[in-house]
């Protein structure tokens, strides 16, 4: 499994970026797929996970009406675009994939997730 990010950059606050993920080595449809990040001196958290298992999406209340995440399967690519850019949303922004095939997700969970990205760098400045 590979997945390979790109987006990242510095922005004004109130602005926008969008981050892809390129993923390969498994099928896309069969694993849920998420957006982490991690602020310094902070842990990791979920931002956006979903699941084309029963189509099932899921937000970190801190980016609702924000952020929304998406996907190609037929590019094998999942994208988080990100509206409204707030200071607090810095962070290194990592794309991963589930341990285990056909899980049902209802929460956005770091210890669920195998398989992860570089990361891509995000400063909003005020």
């Amino acid at each position: 499994v590979q997945l390979v990010e790109s987006g990242g950059g510095l922005v004004q606050a109130g602005g926008s970026l969008k981050l892809s993920c390129v993923a390969s080595g498994f099928t896309f449809e069969e694993y849920a797929l998420g957006f982490f990040r991690q602020a310094p001196g902070k842990e990791r958290e979920g931002v956006a996970c979903f699941t084309d298992i029963d189509d099932y999406t899921v937000y970190a209340n801190s980016v609702k009406g924000r952020f929304t995440i998406s996907s190609d399967s037929a590019k094998n690519t999942m994208y988080l675009q990100m509206n409204d850019l707030k200071p607090e949303d810095t962070a290194v922004y990592y794309c991963a994939v589930d341990a285990y095939p056909y899980r049902v997700i209802r929460r956005c969970l770091v210890e669920e997730y195998e398989y992860w990205g570089q990361g891509a760098r995000v400063t909003v400045s005020s």
